[in-house]
């Protein structure tokens, strides 16, 4: 009973959330500054995410192939090639390394 109600609540929670956004729209101005700021938290938000799911600290020896992957992931999001291009050829690449015997 606990288990349906957590469900039913985070449904409703959602899509509260879902409708705020196109009913408040006009309602609602947020400055200029707190825009950029939030754009800045994003994009530090997920470096953190990628740094901390890149290297693993603490959970034994590193290896190469995992950091790898994700710089060659990095380098084509850089040229903008598609997600799905970045992300195979960061899987590829990471799958490569540890068939070859690099870990």
């Amino acid at each position: 009973m606990m288990l349906a109600a957590g469900i039913f609540a985070l449904a409703a929670g959602t899509y509260a959330f879902r409708w705020a956004g196109p009913a408040l729209r006009e309602r609602v101005h947020v400055p200029a500054r707190a825009m950029r700021l939030l754009e800045i938290g994003a994009v530090v938000l997920l470096t953190a995410l990628v740094a901390v799911t890149t290297l693993p600290l603490g959970r034994g020896d590193l290896g190469f192939a995992v950091p790898a992957g994700v710089l060659v992931g990095g380098a084509l999001a850089w040229k903008q090639q598609p997600i799905l291009v970045v992300i195979l050829a960061a899987a590829a690449t990471t799958a490569l390394l540890r068939l070859i015997g690099v870990t």
